[in-house]
């Protein structure tokens, strides 16, 4: 795959690959969106089959309007008017149409070419440092599903299985592909032994906090995402991705606390924060252990 793209300038694959990551980045945007509605929709079937019998709820099935990642076309949420292709030009559209929707002009938030702008530049860095190699390709994948599990979490505290339990088994055979020494976990052992030491780990802390306190201090989609990270990262990464994530969200979640009025009650999503150190963990590798156990020592 190397060979094919050697003629090509690091630097020019790179802005290839940030030009294709903003079209995803699109994309990711609609699954952020619909992904939580589209499981909402299914436990409210299930829950209604559980409750009310099988003819319930096939009712519910049928009185809900066909809603996916495809149907329907993506529309302004407040006058209901279809988004046109020119409309949906990643960052370009809402800076041309100074963040209006065309039609009704109700503001339209700028989050939206945000991540288009977010995942554009991390799939940029992903190729530059990688190449369009095994590895590369699969720093992209993982970028593309971390930045998709954050926001989804950000905005509804879940985690979907949909994505972490694909993620954790691709991470497990990305490692059997031949790629370089500069992706983290490179050979089976280290990605299996992350996945089940990730999802211990979390798994762990939980039902410690849990019988100490009554109470659940993180949701389970937390020790899919670490031990999905831990099948990508390797198990010699987890220690490095679990003290970042938890001192990140430790102070994060103080700060919101002290100065923005959150309530201590309200939990605060933990995923983003896994997220990150894991994407930092990709990224910088084995720097930073060393940085860590500098810091330690």
């Amino acid at each position: 795959m190397q060979s094919i793209l050697t003629v090509y300038p690091p630097e020019v694959l790179a802005i290839i690959a940030g030009i294709f990551g903003l079209l995803v980045g699109s994309f990711l945007n609609v699954v952020i969106y619909r992904l939580p509605v589209m499981m909402q929709r299914e436990f409210e079937v299930e829950a209604t089959h559980i409750l009310q019998g099988e003819e319930a709820a096939i009712k519910v099935l049928e009185s809900q309007e066909k809603f996916n990642l495809n149907v329907p076309r993506s529309r302004c949420q407040s006058c209901g008017k279809q988004i046109t292709s020119l409309q949906n030009i990643p960052v370009i559209s809402w800076l041309i149409l100074r963040g209006k929707c065309a039609n009704c002009k109700t503001p339209v938030s700028a989050r939206y070419p945000i991540i288009e702008t977010i995942t554009g530049i991390l799939t940029a860095i992903c190729i530059y440092k990688f190449g369009v190699t095994w590895a590369g390709l699969g720093a992209v994948g993982l970028t593309w599903s971390l930045i998709t599990l954050t926001m989804i979490d950000f905005d509804t505290q879940l985690l979907p299985d949909s994505i972490t339990l694909p993620l954790l088994w691709a991470g497990i055979i990305f490692s059997m592909l031949p790629h370089e020494p500069g992706f983290p976990a490179n050979d089976l052992q280290t990605s299996i032994i992350g996945a089940i030491a990730g999802y211990l780990a979390l798994w762990t802390v939980y039902w410690a906090f849990k019988l100490i306190t009554g109470k659940e201090g993180m949701g389970h989609g937390d020790f899919k995402l670490l031990a999905a990270l831990g099948a990508w990262m390797g198990w010699q990464m987890l220690p490095v991705i679990i003290l970042l994530s938890a001192v990140v969200g430790a102070v994060t979640g103080i700060a919101m606390i002290i100065f923005g009025g959150h309530k201590r009650e309200v939990p605060i999503p933990f995923g983003p924060y896994l997220a990150g150190a894991g994407l930092l963990a990709m990224l910088l590798g084995s720097k930073l252990n060393f940085w860590l156990s500098a810091i330690v020592s």
